[in-house]
């Protein structure tokens, strides 16, 4: 009977919730979270950021210790699932070209394809690759892009690992360096995570106003 329960709340998890994929996976599942996220486009949804940002949270310790978590093995995970589901996602686009993003239907990951094309465009292969991580559902989608763009993979694997690296390392240690200096960090965790899933959204909000602005003034001066 216990077991049956533990299964069921196993399979109770909420995917998009990174508390609950933390408590029921542990550092294993940052490893496959991030790998789905940056390497299939069916992980376009998966909450990496506010994922990566509660684990640190955690790592410094919570009122519950048994959720607490090491650092270095959640470092370790982060990096590895982030950089080997880049590397996997452009060999998949290198291989099947655009075919995987036009068979799909969802409205949301054709728009993260169109502006990774656009800052492939606009910034180059490097900016490009390095800022995407920072960049929900466009993270997703440029690795396979870059595959299908056919970007050299020793470009692209230099800057996905230089991106990656930021991105893990620095959005763990922020939550560490939080819950370390603010006691029982873990009563105010739903908020601080709204919080770390809006930031990251304001960079694709930026260049949407920007664009907006930029087609306006295009057609006003015509």
């Amino acid at each position: 009977m216990a077991a049956s329960v533990h299964a069921a709340t196993h399979l109770a998890v909420n995917l998009l919730d990174a508390h609950s994929l933390l408590a029921t996976f542990g550092v294993i599942g940052i490893a496959v979270v991030l790998f789905a996220e940056t390497g299939l486009l069916v992980g376009f949804f998966l909450p990496g950021d506010s994922l990566l940002f509660t684990a640190g949270l955690l790592c410094a310790g919570t009122t519950d210790k048994s959720a607490t978590l090491s650092l270095p093995a959640v470092l370790a995970a982060s990096v590895v699932g982030a950089l080997a589901g880049a590397q996997c996602g452009y060999l998949i686009g290198r291989r099947a070209g655009g075919t995987l993003l036009t068979r799909s239907r969802s409205k949301r990951l054709h728009e993260g394809a169109q502006r990774a094309d656009e800052l492939l465009t606009k910034y180059g292969h490097a900016k490009a690759i390095v800022l995407a991580r920072f960049v929900p559902v466009v993270r997703t989608v440029l690795n396979p892009l870059a595959g299908a763009l056919n970007v050299p993979a020793r470009v692209f694997t230099l800057w996905q690992v230089v991106g990656g690296l930021v991105w893990t390392v620095g959005l763990v240690l922020a939550g560490y360096a939080l819950g370390s200096s603010i006691p029982d960090v873990d009563r105010y965790l739903l908020p601080i995570v709204a919080v770390i899933v809006a930031l990251s959204l304001l960079p694709l909000a930026i260049e949407l106003l920007r664009s907006r602005r930029a087609g306006q003034h295009q057609n006003g001066s015509v």
